[in-house]
């Protein structure tokens, strides 16, 4: 019976284990990420990041909690929602052109019951996507119909677990069945074990929970910390709409939000080893140290209201 409980405790462990993969796999693995990044951001639908607000992002959080899953779930719950979100708002819109087309009218009727769709689906398609968020995590807790079901009956809604099943489908072939997406999460950790293997010997469970408490944060106040970027970019208080819409992609951009955590994360922790790392970070991804340190700066001036990082930086 011990001998299983230790097994048990091996395969629940939270926490990574930094230090013990070979370099060759780490650099094949940074360069898939990287590749991925780059072809999510060139792809990036206009309507990318409108389903990440706050009060979404924050049931997310909290019904991932309650039902106990790591926390890759929780972001990849949320990536599958905005993505899935995405792809069901081009198709309404492209359903309601062509009614309008076919019936020579405006967006009447038709868009209003096709946007109650979403509305009325919304939590059911929400709990769809942490449930196979969760299928995805195998050694934790997996999200089964039942226990589902019950959460949607405490809110008052009556699906069946027929229905329920049909919403998980429905999310898999909007999403032609690709739900392992990569989360900033995944960026995080590898570049930590980039940095260790670089030979920037950091405390990597402090580290590591840092940054899982500031990409919370930064979930959670997306809108806020960017909008202190953009202005920092642009140079401008009241930036265009154009500007606006070019910095999209700074904003859906992984890697930069990873290497940005990291970087809060040592300042925070150890400012004396800031620079460095904030030089190995630009070495490791080609993300200019000038970028990283914007971002740092953003985050801990809403965190803090802090000109610390930039006036660290310059001394």
């Amino acid at each position: 019976m011990g001998s299983q409980e230790r097994a048990a405790s091996r395969y629940y462990d939270p926490n990574p284990i930094f230090g013990k993969v070979a370099p060759e796999i780490i650099e094949d693995a940074l360069i898939h990420l990287a590749t991925e990044n780059e072809q999510y951001l060139s792809e990036l639908s206009d309507q990318a990041g409108c389903f990440k607000e706050t009060r979404t992002v924050e049931f997310i959080f909290l019904l991932s909690e309650k039902w106990h899953l790591d926390e890759s779930a929780r972001y990849q719950a949320v990536e599958l929602l905005e993505r899935f979100m995405i792809k069901q708002v081009e198709q309404i819109c492209k359903t309601s052109r062509e009614n309008v087309k076919s019936r020579e009218q405006g967006q009447g009727s038709s868009w209003s019951s096709l946007k109650d769709q979403i509305y009325d689906t919304f939590v059911l398609r929400l709990v769809s996507c942490i449930q196979l968020a969760s299928k995805l995590s195998l050694h934790y807790n997996i999200v089964n119909s039942d226990t589902a079901l019950k959460f949607l009956q405490s809110l008052k809604y009556s699906y069946t677990k027929q229905e329920l099943l049909e919403s998980e489908l429905a999310v898999l072939k909007s999403l032609h069945f690709q739900i392992n997406v990569s989360t900033p999460l995944a960026y995080v950790e590898l570049l930590l074990e980039v940095l260790g293997h670089n030979g920037c010997l950091l405390p990597s469970k402090p580290l590591h929970q840092m940054c899982m408490q500031l990409l919370d944060f930064s979930y959670l106040t997306r809108d806020s910390i960017y909008d202190i970027l953009l202005k920092i970019a642009t140079e401008n208080s009241t930036p265009s709409k154009l500007q606006v819409a070019k910095f999209l992609t700074v904003k859906e951009d992984f890697m930069l939000l990873a290497v940005g955590i990291i970087s809060t994360s040592v300042f925070v922790l150890n400012p004396g080893h800031w620079k460095q790392v904030v030089e190995h970070l630009n070495y490791i991804t080609g993300i200019t140290s000038q970028s990283i340190l914007e971002f740092s700066y953003a985050v801990l001036k809403h965190v803090v209201g802090s000109a610390t990082p930039k006036q660290h930086y310059r001394n």
